[in-house]
């Protein structure tokens, strides 16, 4: 299903089950919502994600259910003051900013907003991830996320970012962890985090040397 060049509109109480592809396409957008969204397909079906977004302003995403086998919502490039909120992601690989800079001219994206969501059983939680040596030079700016809970997450928070421009003003704070089996940690290589409040600790990574 897709919503082209849409301005100034809300979209609710719409159903998607088992779409071969994208759910909900969003392209080119200006103020549009979409509210009591539910979206269905197994865990193991590909390219699959709920709501994909790209060159769109002033989204909201809002109390919506979605169950896939890859993004639960996706952010492409040129996606600008989005709003994600009251949203139950599982199974899927959770909510992700890219993949980005794989292409020439890409527009940047800045202002997201994740608050009172929820994943379960899902690959990831959070996500941002680029493409380390793609033509791209576009900036992620102004991305927060807030009151997340996620069970049964196997990794509840990925920054994917190319080494030779570290992420900058990344602040963790009030991360509550609770893990059944070998303790769990926090990796970070080519970042200095400020944290704050209960959250754990960001121990230094070592790649493994190339063969």
């Amino acid at each position: 299903m897709g919503f082209y060049f849409v301005n100034n509109s809300v979209i609710t109480g719409i159903t998607s089950k088992d779409s071969k592809n994208f759910h909900l396409m969003v392209y080119g957008c200006e103020n549009i919502t979409f509210d009591g969204v539910k979206v269905t397909t197994p865990a193991d079906s590909t390219n699959t994600d709920g709501i994909h977004l790209g060159k769109s302003t002033d989204v909201k995403i809002l109390n919506t259910d979605i169950a896939t086998g890859d993004d639960c919502v996706s952010l492409g490039d040129g996606s600008r003051k989005v709003l994600i909120q009251n949203v139950n992601c599982g199974p899927g690989h959770g909510i992700s900013v890219g993949s980005l800079g794989k292409f020439k001219n890409e527009d940047n994206v800045e202002g997201l907003r994740v608050k009172n969501c929820k994943m379960s059983d899902t690959d990831n939680g959070v996500r941002i991830k680029t493409w380390p040596f793609g033509p791209g030079t576009l900036t992620i700016t102004d991305m927060r996320f807030e009151d997340i809970t996620m069970n049964s997450v196997r990794n509840p928070i990925i920054i994917d970012q190319y080494s030779g421009v570290p992420c900058d003003g990344v602040e963790l704070s009030n991360i509550d962890l609770k893990f059944n089996g070998k303790p769990a940690k926090a990796v970070c290589s080519n970042v200095k985090p400020k944290v704050s409040g209960n959250a754990p600790k960001c121990e230094a990574y070592t790649p493994p040397p190339s063969g």
